[in-house]
């Protein structure tokens, strides 16, 4: 997850044109001020909590400390979802820069 974290931090220092900084493992670190960027790191900071919380109700099934097999399958499809989204707007994101870098002006 720290590396999608670092790949979406520079993909949206690259687009607001100012160079990215050390992410150093910190998921709270910020590139830029700009409301895009802030939106993206939320929508990564929400995607990691979906997935511990998938990680906490499985293992809690498999330990049967009382998370129910629906709990369990329903925290790991959120988290599937949400990772999926989110690998989608990275894609999107990846592919308008590219686009933008490959215009001839």
């Amino acid at each position: 997850m720290q590396s999608a974290i670092q790949s979406l931090a520079s993909v949206t220092a690259a687009a607001a044109g100012s160079p990215a900084s050390a992410a150093s493992g910190a998921a709270s670190s910020s590139v830029s001020s700009s409301p895009f960027a802030d939106l993206l790191t939320d929508a990564v900071g929400q995607v990691n909590d979906l997935e511990a919380q998938a990680r906490s109700a499985v293992s809690g099934l498999l330990s049967g400390t009382g998370v129910d097999v629906h709990q369990a399958m329903i925290a790991t499809q959120k988290a599937d979802m949400a990772f999926e989204l989110a690998l989608s707007v990275r894609n999107k994101a990846v592919q308008a820069y590219q686009q933008v870098i490959g215009m001839q002006f």
